[in-house]
């Protein structure tokens, strides 16, 4: 059974609700969940662990059994995810990556890379902590990962949308959300997610599923305030990497 809290998308991602426009929050209060990502100068996680660490953490808040109905989280995630699902990736080193982990959310370590997401709220109402945080200065090299789990959740990035590792943390986050609702994720521990980019070819003949809603493919279309064009499709989900999908 899904984490109840997810629910709210679910039903909103279901048959027959691909593509419809998701209408302003009912109250006006913009809100985001803050994805912190541990960034210190010598030396520097690896780009990949620490984006899966980040896909990994922003759905295992969501199925973190005080994010449901009697929850203590669930008045702050209930709200959000029946909204837009907006995520800001921040950085963080030393001591300050030591006092976000004072406030209420998951980290999830892979390697030696490490994030943590934070319950969502107020964009406007960010904890002094955490609004002090850098949102720039994200990027890092890109890696060679390797093949993932055969048996992990994957999400592939796009091979045609460039994205600084701030910018993919917040998609592979939508997108782990994304999956878990559509699949069906119970409440409890979450397993790792795999991270990595689409061939051409992959992206090509996985996109349409995602449009389709068959297979269980789920994709992340942005709504270009940064970064990206309105509409770009930045990333997509499988259930498993071991997945083959139709017509493979």
């Amino acid at each position: 059974m899904t984490a109840p809290v997810l629910d709210l998308l679910a039903g909103r991602y279901g048959a027959g609700a691909r593509g419809r426009e998701i209408a302003p929050e009912a109250d006006g209060v913009v809100r985001a969940m803050p994805v912190v990502l541990r960034i210190e100068r010598d030396p520097l996680p690896a780009r990949t662990p620490l984006l899966e660490a980040a896909a990994t953490a922003a759905v295992a808040v969501c199925a973190d059994p005080r994010a449901q109905p009697g929850g203590e989280w669930h008045d702050a995630v209930a709200p959000w995810v029946d909204g837009r699902i907006r995520k800001i990736a921040r950085r963080a080193r030393g001591a300050h990556w030591r006092a976000v982990q004072e406030l209420p959310g998951v980290t999830v370590r892979v390697g030696d890379a490490e994030a943590r997401a934070l319950l969502p709220g107020p964009v406007d109402e960010a904890p002094k902590v955490v609004s002090r945080l850098q949102i720039g200065g994200t990027e890092l090299p890109a890696d060679e990962p390797g093949a993932p789990d055969p048996g992990a959740p994957l999400v592939l990035l796009s091979p045609y949308a460039p994205m600084t590792v701030g910018k993919a943390a917040a998609q592979v986050g939508h997108a782990t959300m994304l999956l878990a609702a559509a699949a069906g994720w119970p409440v409890g521990p979450v397993p790792v997610c795999a991270v990595r980019t689409a061939t051409p070819r992959d992206w090509a003949r996985l996109c349409p599923a995602a449009d389709d809603g068959t297979g269980g493919v789920v994709g992340v279309r942005d709504a270009g305030f940064t970064e990206v064009d309105p509409g770009t499709m930045t990333c997509l989900a499988l259930p498993r990497a071991g997945y083959a999908a139709p017509g493979r």
